[in-house]
């Protein structure tokens, strides 16, 4: 039997696996898809385009994005029933991505496992239930409010039929913005969510399964719960000569300053720099010049309070920005980040299930010595 290794507290540099999917370089401030640098990837191609790079693991021509995008189209339009259990169980205090859930779980109660299942069919099946994740968002964000689903138009882009079904509108520009920002946030290396779905994966169970594991860890503030805790922390700080004094209260009482540092960057979050990019370029408005102000402000006052210590705007910080300029409220900044994570996910997901190995690691023991016998 080997012997066990010890490893960080949460893994931290833990290699655990090798992937093709992409990958984090913290302290060069860059990541990439495939062989892709995802910043430039947001700038220049589609929502579609890039999530047939994760399916395929290439780039598509244009006759191949046409045909990726009206196959993932068909497969936005929801079930009746569906539709019917959404109406059901959803009500003003119910979140859009705890409906996901429901929704995932229904569609997939059939679902085989992936075990036994021919990639082909892997493949389909994860296509299939990442196209229904903004469907289902948009009519559960409709339906707490009191509003009827709209329904999803196939022959729409990902994006455009998304902010529409959410908001009953989709301007041009606010798509152009928010596929920027869901592109940039397909994938991000081995994240919690993305590890727990490939550790659901690598036991053969099915795909429905694995991505709910996705989601479970998804749903944490200290994952994808973060952006609207940001934007909070805007308006809790008001005006930018507040920041200061602001920030000093957060670190006497030792609290999480929401939008700013990352378990992987040391220096500036290329997601947060892209993002700024299009909110300063695009929209002259108050709160994006409140948000530029103020995370000048943040990054000051905590170089001056712990010296040597940088904390750089993270993705949550901006990516509140601009979904508020595109028209999404609060409450839909984190279930529009898994609109865009889940196709990451699916791809790591079909990448273990080809693997074929469970992951089972060990933990130590450190509680009272056992009791042998009577």
């Amino acid at each position: 039997m080997n012997s066990p290794i010890t490893v960080p507290r949460g893994l931290k540099n833990v290699i655990v696996t090798d992937t093709t999917i992409g990958d984090v370089r913290g302290d060069e401030g860059f990541y990439h898809y495939r062989e892709y640098d995802a910043t430039q990837l947001a700038r220049t191609r589609t929502f579609e385009d890039v999530w047939h790079l994760m399916v395929h693991g290439h780039l598509p021509d244009a006759a191949e994005s046409a045909a990726f995008a009206e196959r993932v189209g068909a497969l936005r339009v929801l079930s009746g029933t569906t539709v019917d259990l959404l109406r059901n169980v959803v009500t003003a205090d119910v979140e859009p991505l705890a409906a996901l859930r429901v929704a995932l779980a229904t569609e997939g109660i059939t679902e085989r496992p992936l075990f036994d299942l021919t990639p082909e069919q892997r493949g389909e099946a994860a296509l299939r239930y990442a196209a229904l994740a903004p469907t289902v968002v948009a009519a559960a964000h409709r339906l707490a409010r009191g509003l009827d689903v709209i329904d999803a138009d196939p022959d729409s882009s990902h994006t455009a039929d998304y902010l529409r079904m959410a908001t009953g509108s989709a301007d041009p520009a606010a798509v152009e913005a928010l596929q920027t920002y869901l592109v940039t946030t397909i994938d991000h290396g081995f994240n919690a969510s993305t590890f727990a779905g490939r550790v659901v994966a690598s036991s053969g169970s099915d795909i429905t399964s694995s991505l709910l594991g996705a989601l479970g860890a998804f749903l944490g503030p200290l994952h994808g719960g973060a952006p609207g805790r940001a934007l909070a922390a805007l308006d809790e700080i008001g005006e930018p000569a507040n920041t200061r004094d602001w920030v000093r209260d957060k670190i006497a009482a030792g609290e999480v300053i929401m939008g700013f540092g990352h378990a992987v960057y040391r220096t500036h979050d290329p997601r947060a720099e892209l993002l700024k990019e299009v909110v300063t370029q695009r929209y002259d408005s108050p709160l994006v010049r409140r948000a530029t102000a103020v995370e000048s402000e943040i990054e000051t006052a905590i170089n001056d309070l712990k010296p040597g210590r940088k904390l750089y705007a993270n993705v949550e910080y901006y990516a509140g920005v601009l979904m508020s300029e595109v028209g999404l409220p609060p409450e839909m900044f984190t279930p529009t980040f898994g609109v865009a994570r889940i196709v990451g996910w699916a791809a790591n997901i079909l990448e273990q299930a080809a693997e074929g190995k469970i992951i089972r690691p060990i933990a130590r023991y450190v509680g009272p010595e056992p009791r042998r016998g009577s």
